[in-house]
């Protein structure tokens, strides 16, 4: 069952696209699009723990990654995917980006 986002850019947020003890649901691809005409999206895909002492662990698997307008990102290398089920996937994109993310698995 694929997973379905659209996230908005706004200065420091992180969108959680799939949450610790969840990440092994094998994702097989994540398509990034840019939905936005004319201006090209800035894209950070990472990995992060959430370890109850409160210093967390972040791996980045896509950083500040430019999205052409009108143009699509497709991740469909699996191994990228595997990753301890402590670890959370998560999405920032730059402050005035619209970017739709669908989870493939």
């Amino acid at each position: 069952m694929s997973k379905f986002y659209n996230v908005t850019g706004n200065t420091g947020v992180t969108v959680e696209l799939v949450s610790p003890l969840q990440s092994n649901f094998g994702i097989k691809s994540i398509l990034l699009t840019n939905v936005h005409v004319t201006n090209d999206a800035t894209v950070t895909l990472f990995i992060q723990d959430d370890p109850t002492s409160g210093v967390t662990s972040t791996y980045n698997l896509i950083h500040a990654i430019v999205v052409p307008a009108g143009s699509s990102l497709l991740l469909d290398e699996t191994s990228i995917f595997r990753f301890d089920e402590k670890y959370g996937l998560y999405i920032t994109v730059g402050s005035s980006d619209t970017v739709d993310v669908i989870i493939g698995t």
